[in-house]
């Protein structure tokens, strides 16, 4: 799988045969992920839109990783729209820094500002200039260049000209190839952001080669090391989630460290020294993990997300299987659901029967809805992002839900709000960023992730079912919002099958 040779890291249509556009149950859909086609004979991996109304950039959610990376400066090599959503990243960004280095910094970027003369003479002169200006003006650790999608259409060679400036320089130079238009899977961005990094940051620490044979202090730290554990967090997560995680796997005799959010240059190095890289999310980290695992021989867990207890409980025992603490594991999840079911009783009385939809990334939405179900509620609807292998898992956590519909798209907002009006669920659970639609249908909402929000653990499925409780309690804010507000679609598309405009009939 080493694709570290190449300039950038391949989309995901081609890797993973991810996929865009999809419609139907979860029974469908879970045999056409296992069979590689529709049950019409459609071509799963090849399917895609007559009619699209919008769809993601890889090299927006590349940047919504590297912001979060301390000491370094973010260079975004485009036009000066491109990363405008960064603006929104900067108090949280500047937080979570400082949750970590009280002296960090928030967010530090420059845009070469490309305009109609640098798409007929080339962008590479602009690039230079504000490399340099970067390294002399803030004296980073490092200096990451984000390459949109009009220098990599005009040809502009970014690896040669940093490559040159890196002997002019003192940060760290890194080219992250994240150009928009290579793929439909916006998710190729975390491949992306780990391509730079891998090629870049990781290399084995200096430090394990000064400590001398047969040296107590030596066997100290390589029992240290045989205790780490690297757990790969991603952007969407909370301090609060990764503070319960590192509660959880403490309580069982491991360390914890996280990367790559928030983390700076040299956390990379140190990182190899682990036992085992577990990934939160495998949307995000299977690239990493497994050239880690191919070149440095580190082992890693790509299973499951910890939301919900079904889900926390399996990924607590499949790391602790790792280390043979299975017996301290079974006890701390024994004590730990004792105490959540006292916690969840109220909130069940109240939530018992609400019908809900949920819209997002397919790892997450999916072990989401095993929390949904444990508190007496309905999955009535999934809309996915995209859909891989890494979501199989998932469902095992769920009961009854070959029926439930499916919606694979990025983004397409006139599908979901044709199957919410069809559905008719008491509560949307959804992606930030794309709770508009379901809002001005009257629907109460409960953001899928948030930066002050715990989701994760047991305390994160306490917090959803609080939140959950008080949402519903209080909806009147929405529905005010449906009876002033109309939607852009016309009458006629609520008559139509949701899916109208999906294409199955592509077959190689």
């Amino acid at each position: 799988m080493n694709y570290l040779d190449g300039k950038s890291a391949p989309g995901r249509e081609d890797r993973l045969k991810a996929n865009t556009a999809f419609g139907g149950t979860c029974s469908q859909m879970r045999n056409s992920a296992r069979n590689g086609c529709f049950p019409d004979g459609g071509c799963l991996n090849l399917a895609g839109r007559r009619f699209a109304q919008t769809q993601g950039c890889q090299f927006t959610l590349s940047l919504a990783t590297l912001n979060t990376l301390r000491n370094a400066v973010i260079v975004m090599h485009s036009p000066i729209g491109c990363g405008a959503c960064s603006i929104s990243n900067v108090g949280v960004n500047k937080s979570y820094k400082q949750l970590r280095d009280p002296l960090a910094t928030g967010i530090i970027w420059l845009n070469t500002n490309l305009d109609e003369v640098d798409v007929i003479n080339g962008g590479e002169k602009k690039l230079r200039e504000t490399v340099l200006f970067a390294d002399q003006e803030y004296r980073p650790e490092t200096i990451i260049v984000a390459n949109g999608c009009v220098p990599a259409l005009i040809g502009d060679d970014v690896d040669s000209i940093l490559s040159d400036l890196q002997t002019q320089t003192s940060a760290i130079l890194v080219p992250i190839h994240c150009e928009g238009f290579k793929t439909k899977v916006m998710a190729t961005a975390y491949d992306a952001v780990y391509h730079g990094i891998l090629k870049n940051y990781i290399k084995m620490p200096e430090r394990r080669e000064y400590i001398a044979e047969p040296d107590l202090e030596k066997l100290k730290e390589q029992y240290r090391i045989s205790r780490n554990v690297n757990i790969l967090n991603v952007s969407s997560m909370s301090r609060a989630d990764e503070l319960e995680l590192q509660r959880l796997l403490n309580a069982i005799g491991l360390n914890v460290n996280f990367i790559p959010c928030y983390a700076e240059p040299e956390d990379f190095t140190y990182a190899l020294e682990t036992s085992l890289n577990v990934s939160i999310c495998g949307t995000h980290d299977d690239y990493f993990v497994q050239h880690l695992k191919e070149k440095y021989s580190i082992s890693f867990l790509i299973d499951t997300i910890p939301i919900g207890r079904k889900n926390t409980e399996r990924w607590i025992l499949k790391i602790a299987e790792h280390f043979d603490l299975q017996e301290e594991a079974r006890q701390l999840i024994s004590a730990e659901n004792e105490q959540l079911d006292k916690s969840l009783e109220p909130y069940r009385k109240t939530l018992a029967g609400k019908r809900v939809f949920l819209g997002g990334g397919e790892v997450r939405i999916v072990a989401t809805a095993e929390i949904i179900q444990d508190l007496g509620m309905k999955v009535v609807g999934f809309k996915a992002h995209h859909l891989d292998q890494f979501v199989e898992p998932i469902f095992e956590s769920l009961a009854e839900i070959d029926d439930v519909v499916v919606d694979v798209a990025t983004n397409q907002p006139f599908e979901q709000v044709n199957l919410i009006k069809r559905l008719k669920p008491d509560v949307y659970i959804g992606h930030t960023g794309g709770h508009n639609i379901s809002a001005k249908l009257g629907l109460p909402i409960l953001p899928l992730f948030g930066p002050s929000y715990n989701y994760l653990g047991y305390s994160g499925t306490f917090e959803v079912a609080r939140r959950l409780n008080r949402i519903v309690k209080n909806g009147q804010f929405n529905k005010k919002l449906a009876q002033n507000t109309r939607l852009p679609y016309k009458k006629e598309w609520y008559e139509k099958d949701p899916f109208t405009y999906i294409k199955k009939e592509d077959v190689v």
